[in-house]
């Protein structure tokens, strides 16, 4: 009778949870998560969950602007240059789409159409901290655009460095597919000395490892003594490790922002870059080719001053790592500042069911999604992140909407340059702390950055008091963030 009665017990809270986990046809990200003030003010009103500013409402600023693109999201058979034919989702027929450029300070407008991709597409500006209703997020800050409609995103450049733009409406499997493309921002006055600027996308597509949507070797020709800086870009769902050889050189800027007086390399390191992540390398070319190849793939890129050249054989060497790399310098802040709010992430792993589907889920504070923390901030907060990553994956986490300082790894200190990232590979194990000014108001997604992990619930919110969003997102919305 014991044992009948424990099993009943099992099967009937199995049956609870699995029924709580199921979510609605639709509903607002707001409706959960427990909100988390991180040990700061408490609004005497709490938690406002649909009242205050939309998110609708924090557009980028009207007037003309000074670049206009336009770009058309459309289904095409995608050919390789080894031959193999790729049913892809493209901006404007290529994959990568074409490469954006602005200048610092530009007012830029980009209207996107969606011509046939089911059951819609947005536009997120990865890295890019844009008024937060200009952020792309399908469900979160705007709907999905349905084939055969259109939307205007409006924005001013305020950083530079390298970006990307893809799309966030069932980004999973869209961004597998092809929907995303290079976005850099130029400083305002161009350089004195002229630069050969190659955006480097590296992405996966249907098992091809691609570099700017090239399978195989591509070569360019380039004089000796030009100065050339790769925009190294990472568009996939895991760390991908570049090899650059051939060349001292260095690595000048990560996720957009520069690094202080950056040193020479090398001893040919692996750059092992984020899910999501960018890395600018600068070096003067030399008489001799010059390698950069994707570890382990067929996927390479030589210069050299004729143009024909083999790939250089060299073996790839230790990882590089940022955080003693580079010269410290003053920082707004740093690890000593008094910080308004303080939250831990910890990314685990525990059996559950994830809206009905049982399984080992992911989990962020013990909770499977929706049941995650929602961390709560106000206008000028100095926010300390602690990140731990509690299983044997490697999660590349990324906040939309802000540049954060890496203070930490496994309790050592940042030494080198101010190391300012947006996507941040927390290896397992690991425990980084970062920290950042709140000072983009809004509703904004931290999620890993491995795509597939994000579908899977490994997905969150930072928000600000007194901002709710009109969006629902699920399948009645046609809303599919991940």
């Amino acid at each position: 009778m014991v044992g009948i009665a424990a099993l009943v017990v099992a099967i009937g809270l199995g049956s609870w949870a699995w029924k709580y986990s199921l979510l609605p046809g639709s509903y607002n990200v707001m409706d959960y998560g427990e909100p988390d003030y991180g040990g700061g003010h408490v609004p005497s009103a709490g938690h406002a969950r649909h009242a205050g500013v939309s998110v609708a409402d924090l557009h980028g600023p009207a007037g003309r602007p000074d670049l206009r693109f336009r770009l058309v999201a459309k289904r095409a058979r995608v050919r390789l240059p080894s031959g193999k034919e790729v049913d892809a989702l493209t901006f404007d027929g290529t994959v990568p789409g074409p490469v954006l450029r602005a200048r610092r300070g530009d007012l830029v407008e980009v209207t996107l159409f969606n011509r046939d991709v089911e059951p819609g597409v947005t536009i997120h500006w990865h890295g890019v901290d844009v008024p937060n209703a200009e952020d792309g997020v399908a469900g979160v800050t705007q709907d999905a655009v349905p084939p055969g409609g259109s939307y205007t995103y409006r924005f001013r450049a305020e950083q530079t460095g390298t970006f990307w733009y893809h799309s966030h409406e069932s980004s999973s499997s869209q961004v597998a597919r092809g929907l995303f493309g290079a976005f850099v921002i130029e400083p305002r006055e161009p350089a004195a000395d002229p630069v050969v600027d190659i955006p480097v996308v590296a992405h996966e597509l249907d098992g091809t490892e691609t570099l700017s949507g090239r399978d195989g070797v591509s070569r360019k020709t380039v004089a000796p003594g030009t100065t050339v800086r790769l925009r190294l870009v990472n568009t996939d769902n895991a760390p991908k490790p570049f090899v650059l050889s051939g060349s001292p050189f260095r690595v000048t800027a990560i996720d957009g922002t520069d690094l202080n007086r950056p040193g020479p390399i090398g001893d040919h390191p692996t750059l092992r870059v984020a899910a999501g992540g960018r890395y600018d390398v600068e070096l003067a070319m030399p008489t001799t080719p010059v390698a950069l190849r994707v570890d382990g793939t067929s996927a390479a890129l030589v210069l050299s001053p004729e143009g024909g050249a083999a790939v250089p054989e060299d073996a790839a060497g230790a990882d590089f790592d940022p955080l003693g790399y580079g010269e410290p310098m003053a920082e707004p802040f740093d690890a000593s500042s008094a910080f308004d709010r303080q939250f831990t992430l910890t990314v685990g792993r525990k059996p559950g069911f994830l809206d009905g589907h049982p399984g080992m889920q992911w989990t962020l504070n013990g909770g499977i999604y929706p049941d995650v923390p929602m961390l709560m901030v106000e206008p000028g907060d100095l926010v300390k992140l602690t990140l731990v990553n509690g299983t044997s994956s490697v999660h590349p986490m990324h906040l939309h909407g802000h540049h954060a300082l890496v203070l930490s790894r496994d309790g050592q200190p940042a030494t080198g340059s101010p190391w300012w990232m947006d996507t941040l590979d927390v290896e397992p194990g690991s425990r980084y702390e970062v920290a950042f000014r709140a000072d983009n108001p809004g509703l904004w997604m931290e999620h890993c950055h491995n795509l597939n992990h994000a579908a899977a619930g490994l997905t969150m919110h930072l928000a600000y008091v007194g901002v709710a969003t009109p969006f629902v997102t699920g399948g009645d919305a046609h809303n599919h963030p991940e």
